[in-house]
């Protein structure tokens, strides 16, 4: 089957699509095992150990949202620091010019909203966007993902790619195999 409402022909990959999140775990496996690098799994509810089937790294993620943490706090205590201790120092009554405790709030706000455009600026960074279509939308059937149905989708830019052996490899792993066109 080709894909349906499709206008140049541009072969973009393959789609399994599978009845079970069993089914979807066990190919999952194959699929990886088979050495395919750009494949994804699509399933309407998480699937308790789908990541450590598909052979999933860790995130940097945490790590991304940390600097922009830490970033945040120094900054704010920074800003504080140079604007009420060097740039205009307020002396009243023997004060010290700078303490951390009345710097907190600030402090804390400025981490809180670094924290948050770093993850949300990594998080479209390390997921490639904008793309602004796949060519699994254009599937009729994919439809179902958010439903009832199960689909691992293999992009044909994959180096283990070739048409008609990924083919009858989809085919031996059980469901119906599409051909995803752009």
């Amino acid at each position: 089957m080709s894909g349906e409402g499709l206008e140049s022909g541009r072969l973009a990959g393959l789609l399994l699509e599978l009845d079970s999140p069993e089914a979807l775990m066990t190919a999952s496996f194959k699929v990886r095992d088979a050495g395919y690098t750009r494949w994804d799994a699509h399933s309407p509810f998480p699937v308790h150990g789908l990541d450590q089937a598909m052979g999933l790294r860790p995130t940097l993620l945490p790590w991304i949202v940390m600097g922009g943490g830490v970033t945040g706090c120094l900054v704010g205590l920074g800003l504080q620091w140079w604007t009420n201790a060097v740039n205009y120092p307020f002396i009243i009554s023997g004060k010290p010019s700078w303490s951390i405790p009345a710097n907190i709030p600030v402090t804390f706000e400025l981490t809180v909203l670094f924290a948050a455009f770093a993850a949300f600026l990594g998080m479209i960074i390390l997921n490639g966007f904008p793309r602004w279509h796949h060519p699994v939308f254009s599937s009729r059937r994919f439809r179902r993902a958010t439903v009832d149905r199960f689909f691992i989708s293999i992009e044909a830019e994959d180096p283990e790619f070739d048409e008609a052996t990924t083919f009858e490899f989809l085919r031996s792993l059980g469901g119906s195999v599409e051909k995803l066109e752009i």
